[in-house]
């Protein structure tokens, strides 16, 4: 039975895939992505190599609960894709706001899977934000283009360190106001 104050993380359906909650089997398929050293310099804490265990740790993380993170996966196997496309995230932030992060194994970019799994947590705000902030490497205009197609406004340059390139990498960041 689940206890009354766990909220549940709901599944949000989009016309070629699921968004559906992180689920142990999915580490396999997530290791396989993010040890691709394209997929880790994408971010800021996916370290590359990637180390023996670390996917495995990062699900127990999340299933445990308390993480301040909801993950979901996006999941292609209704329409006969893996079963983990990508991943995207969501960590709610003070004053009604959360930070969305994401990211799409290299076989689906440039087909608008990044753009259609951002709009649909944008559109079911799952946090109930006010503001929904992401930022992305400057060296990454796709990721940028994603953010812009679902509505999100530049709203100025930083620095973030990447644990992939063991630097610090200039970011773009961006912000939604909801409705």
């Amino acid at each position: 039975m689940i206890h009354p104050s766990v909220v549940v993380q709901p599944a949000l359906a989009s016309d070629r895939f699921v968004l559906r909650p992180l689920q142990q089997s999915d580490a396999g398929l997530i290791a396989l992505h993010t040890a691709d050293r394209r997929i880790a310099e994408g971010t800021r804490t996916i370290p590359h190599p990637l180390p023996p265990g670390a996917t495995e740790a990062f699900c127990a993380r999340i299933l445990a609960g308390g993480s301040g993170e909801d993950i979901w996966i996006i999941d292609g196997s209704g329409a006969g894709h893996a079963e983990v496309i990508g991943l995207v995230s969501l960590t709610p932030m003070e004053r009604d706001q959360s930070e969305i992060k994401y990211w799409v194994a290299p076989a689906f970019w440039n087909t608008g899977y990044a753009s259609e799994a951002v709009a649909a947590i944008v559109a079911a705000n799952p946090q109930g934000a006010r503001t929904l902030f992401a930022e992305v490497f400057q060296d990454n205009p796709g990721s940028a283009r994603v953010l812009t197609n679902c509505g999100f406004e530049y709203l100025g340059d930083a620095e973030a360190f990447s644990v992939a390139r063991n630097a610090t990498v200039p970011t773009w960041t961006y912000l939604r106001r909801m409705a």
